[in-house]
């Protein structure tokens, strides 16, 4: 699946991953390929998500993600330091 990662200021990440894990508002929740649309509130915390077989992270303010039909689309409120 493709995952796309953006804040205001720039695009921080685009590309293949095999699972993204969020900091939902009402908890952490992963996303597998082929899953079922979804749009959700994200808190400040660790996107966690899998290129190859090498975990990357980046951690955020907040944002929203929305899935759908395999392309993922993280609109972060910012990056926390």
């Amino acid at each position: 699946m493709n995952l796309e990662i953006l804040t205001p200021e720039k695009k921080i990440f685009e590309g293949e991953v095999s699972s993204v894990i969020f900091p939902g508002a009402d908890g952490s929740f992963q996303i597998l390929n082929n899953h079922a649309p979804l749009v959700s509130l994200l808190q400040e915390g660790l996107v966690q998500y899998r290129v190859n077989d090498k975990t990357e992270q980046v951690a955020i303010t907040g944002g929203v993600v929305e899935v759908l039909k395999n392309e993922v689309i993280l609109l972060a409120d910012g990056l926390k330091d």
